[in-house]
């Protein structure tokens, strides 16, 4: 599933692409990917100018003029493609497809929203995990309060980090980071990662921290979100970016996906073990 640096890269590249947009007609293969009727769906976005692009968490929020927005959660299998009037595919994001882009829409294209100049956002998905969802302001304040704190907004702040720890102190760290209602936008990938920056355990329970651990973790998680932002995220199998090359921060992935490797840092032997279902890698060595 795509994390923050993944969103935040696709929402960049599809606002340029979008933005300022009206919606001539609207498609939907599978009723049970939008929150209204197919018919109440296309209501709302048809005649729709799109106002931005930005994101909250791992979601995709697409501001209307109507003072409406379309939500998008990619899920594990989600992709997102803009193509141009010509039919030329401009734009990809998310998880790739099997058989490539050709042919679209194809067997994987479930809903399909067609612009006034002709250009085409497609909305793949194999597995149909992923949603669409039109809410308003207020919806979408509730849904916004429904997340925790998250790198690079003003409420991540070490003093929230810290009451988020001492409230959760019997947990272990990489619960509490993957707890989206705790930590917006951190997943499996950087929760490992940001551990290993700050030389600690994904499985310590957070008690367990000395003040200088969980600061270093918190310096750690937007130091991570940062450098894998401006590198396109991480391509694990599961994302494209909307250009389709892969991310560029899987050459500085430390741990995920590392295990029975030697360690970057220490030489040691990096550990793979399962963590609330979830594959989880640590260094056994240099990490505390």
């Amino acid at each position: 599933m795509p994390e923050l640096p993944e969103v935040e890269t696709i929402v960049r590249e599809l606002d340029s692409k979008i933005k300022n947009k009206k919606i001539k007609s609207v498609e939907v293969k599978v009723p049970k990917m939008v929150n209204f009727s197919v018919k109440n769906f296309k209501k709302y976005l048809i005649g729709s100018k799109i106002k931005r692009v930005y994101r909250r968490a791992k979601m995709i929020i697409i501001e209307l003029d109507d003072n409406h927005y379309l939500l998008i959660h990619l899920k594990m299998t989600g992709q997102l493609i803009y193509a141009k009037k010509d039919g030329r595919v401009a734009a990809v994001g998310g998880h790739p497809q099997r058989g490539g882009l050709d042919g679209l829409p194809n067997k994987f294209t479930h809903i399909v929203i067609t612009f006034f100049d002709g250009s085409r956002l497609f909305y793949n998905d194999m597995r149909k995990f992923g949603w669409m969802k039109i809410v308003d302001g207020k919806h979408l304040s509730l849904i916004d309060k429904s997340y925790g704190i998250e790198p690079f907004k003003r409420d991540f702040t070490l003093s929230n980090f810290l009451a988020v720890l001492a409230h959760y102190s019997n947990r272990k760290i990489k619960q509490i980071l993957m707890d989206q209602s705790l930590v917006g936008g951190v997943g499996n990938i950087y929760a490992d990662e940001s551990c290993f920056c700050a030389k600690i355990r994904p499985t310590r329970i957070a008690k367990t921290l000395t003040k200088i651990e969980s600061k270093n973790l918190f310096l750690c998680i937007s130091k991570i979100m940062k450098l894998a932002i401006s590198k396109g995220g991480t391509s694990a199998d599961t994302y494209v970016r909307t250009d389709g090359t892969k991310g560029g921060f899987e050459k500085y992935l430390k741990v995920y996906g590392r295990g029975g490797q030697k360690c970057k840092r220490c030489s040691g032997v990096i550990k793979k073990i399962k963590l609330n279902g979830r594959g989880t890698h640590y260094c056994e060595s240099c990490q505390k």
